[in-house]
């Protein structure tokens, strides 16, 4: 259907004073002339006030004032102003009206079909591009571009490669807004793997002067890690704007290198709300809360103010650190910018307060913010779980309207962490009837209820259903499956699954996990061997490390490299011992019977000894025979702190 308008006078700066008229016959409307002209001239006069209409108060309504005249005199029937007339409307996102004079025209043209096209792309409409643009019968580079620029902003990136070959299929040219937009896409896709072909492409098509592209590029680089590659395309711009700083500057941030970014920074000529921001999480990554304040006072008094992804980045590592007090004052610059309507600072806020133990200050702002954000329920059943009030998160995860992967996750490692096995197990069963795919946070909760079940059939299917159902394994998940077959008695599927892992493996949890596998069963010499192994691959060690490695000692009776390790933990690899480190050294020296030195040790401790130190003292004594320092045990024993846990704690921290 064509469209109609009721007809009023053209803009008074629309005349015919292109036709040569005598001064007698002008006057102040069109419509009183005797007839209106059809020449060239006056359908030029048309376009070009078509194409200013944008700059009218009121552009759209002016556009539809004029596209009533046009259909009055029968002027849509010119091609050009039938486009000038789909692009006002396109422009401005009267998509309804730009595609029923489109569907009209008896000819639409390449014009026509770019000038929709693009016209679906900027509004968001890329379903009714994507159609229209598998239907064109004459698709050039603008045709392909366009459609790769849109399909790119809404996030389709394999579709972006998809059409990015079909254009090279057809031998079509590239220019710098294409090869942009598909550099971007395939970071995403292959992580940058493509960055050197892509790098030559450009080369090839003579687009290496253009900024956007040498950008696009870098971040490329970065992505796949390849920051020597990525500096020196950088170094080489011939002109850098902030963006093209920024995204190196990200790139040093992403891979940790706090040395280089910092420099990088200091060189900027401009810095901007982003370079803050990239520079501040780059110093929180390496949990340097201080620097990061200080970092943030240095932005505002240079009079930048912070954005709302910077101040959930120092709320959540405030949070981290249990630094209450500055915490909440970027809680309180959150409100005073009127960033915590938003639902994600909401969960933020949430997550820190609970993370700060403070599970009222987290529950009020729940009870203050919108109940229609999941990830808010998901924060405060976490945070309730994180304060041990299983309870109260059960209850809360019973009301909550829908759930996701992560309500069901956070509830089963409630139950799996609170020694409520069979609770959690029976929780995954419900998760798995209700169609919701576990992923792998998940399956390290599950793993570990089965270990402490110690069913190894159970263990079995759930090794099986991770690998069926596609679940990516990550570090943590190796070390629970690890960890389940050594607790379920395989020790040899542990040592199995180790093996196929263990040159690929970023992190020390699987490590710990086999490490404390063999030395729980006895295989004490084995483990030490696994331990030196480790020390050859550079992965930081933790302080479940040394419990594995002591706890071989102990099993072997090996007293001198027991004492050995124990020493290097806080003066070679800076870890402190804890009361479980003190444990197993306690136990090592008295089932050699040294029981003397294992008694001056406990009285040396940097804290009490709690019933577990005291009890493996007076079992030593026992043994031994040793009367006098059997007493002192028992009787301390007495009024000693509760135990310190499970002699094999989680390998997962």
């Amino acid at each position: 259907m064509k469209i109609t308008f009721k007809t009023k006078p053209l803009p008074s700066f629309l005349t015919f004073s292109t036709l040569k008229q005598s001064p007698r016959h002008h006057s102040t409307s069109p419509l009183q002339q005797p007839h209106i002209p059809t020449n060239t001239t006056y359908q030029h006069s048309l376009i070009a006030a078509l194409k200013s209409s944008s700059s009218h108060p009121t552009p759209l309504k002016y556009g539809q004032h004029l596209h009533s005249h046009i259909l009055k005199y029968g002027h849509d029937s010119n091609i050009f102003i039938r486009n000038s007339l789909i692009s006002l409307y396109a422009k401005f996102g009267a998509l309804n009206d730009a595609g029923s004079i489109f569907v009209d025209g008896c000819q639409s043209d390449r014009v026509s079909c770019n000038i929709m096209l693009a016209g679906y792309v900027k509004f968001g409409r890329l379903d009714d591009a994507r159609q229209l643009f598998d239907k064109m019968p004459w698709r050039n580079n603008i045709s392909f571009t366009t459609m790769i620029m849109g399909l790119g902003q809404g996030r389709y990136w394999d579709e972006v490669m998809h059409v990015f070959n079909e254009m090279r299929l057809l031998g079509l040219a590239l220019n710098e807004v294409t090869l942009s937009s598909v550099i971007s896409s395939d970071a995403h896709v292959s992580g940058g793997k493509n960055g050197h072909m892509l790098h030559g492409l450009v080369v090839k098509s003579g687009l290496e002067e253009f900024n956007l592209v040498v950008t696009n590029l870098v971040h490329v680089y970065c992505a796949c890690s390849c920051l020597d590659y990525a500096r020196i395309l950088f170094d080489g711009m011939s002109e850098r704007n902030v963006v093209s700083w920024n995204v190196m500057l990200n790139g040093y941030s992403k891979a940790r290198l706090i040395g280089f970014a910092r420099d990088l920074f200091d060189e900027m000529p401009e810095r901007d709300v982003v370079s803050w921001g990239t520079i501040i999480e780059c110093v929180l990554h390496v949990e340097n809360l201080s620097e990061a304040l200080t970092l943030y006072r240095e932005m505002v008094n240079s009079g930048i103010g912070p954005n709302d992804v910077m101040l959930v980045d120092i709320i959540s590592a405030c949070g981290q650190v249990n630094a209450l007090s500055e915490g909440q004052q970027f809680h309180g610059i959150s409100v005073k910018l009127g960033f915590d309507c938003h639902d994600f600072m909401q969960s933020t806020i949430i997550h820190f307060y609970s993370a700060c133990n403070n599970i009222k200050l987290a529950q009020m702002q729940f009870k203050i913010g919108s109940k229609n954000h999941l990830p808010s329920w998901n924060a405060l059943i976490s945070g309730l779980v994180r304060n041990g009030m299983i309870d109260s998160a059960r209850e809360l995860f019973d009301k909550i309207p829908s759930r996701d992967v992560f309500s069901w996750s956070s509830m089963i490692a409630g139950y799996a962490q609170t020694g409520q096995p069979d609770t959690a197990l029976q929780l995954f069963r419900e998760m798995i009837y209700s169609g919701i795919k576990p992923n792998e946070v998940t399956m390290v909760s599950m793993l570990s209820s089965v270990a402490n079940l110690g069913s190894l059939q159970e263990g079995r299917w759930a090794h099986e259903f991770i690998i069926s159902n596609s679940i990516p394994i990550n570090d943590n998940l190796t070390a629970g499956i690890i960890d389940m077959y050594a607790k379920c008695g395989s020790i040899n599927t542990a040592l199995q699954v180790f093996n196929q892992v263990k040159h690929k493996v970023l992190t020390i949890s699987p490590w710990n996990a086999i490490i404390c596998g063999l030395a729980m069963h006895g295989h004490a010499r084995i483990s030490l061997e696994m331990f030196s192994d480790l020390l050859t691959r550079g992965i930081p060690l933790n302080s479940i490390t040394f419990i594995g490695v002591l706890s071989a000692c102990c099993h072997a009776g090996l007293v001198e490299e027991g004492e050995r390790h124990f020493r290097s933990m806080k003066n070679v690899y800076n870890v402190e011992p804890n009361i479980k480190h003190y444990g197993c050294m306690v136990d090592l020296l008295g089932r050699a019977g040294r029981l003397k030195e294992a008694e001056e040790m406990i009285n040396n401790m940097p804290m009490k000894a709690d019933v577990v130190i005291w009890g493996t003292l007076l079992a030593a004594s026992r043994t031994y025979g040793n009367v006098e320092i059997g007493e002192k045990a028992a009787e301390n024993l007495a009024n000693a702190e509760p135990s310190h846990g499970p002699d094999h704690p989680k390998l997962l921290c």
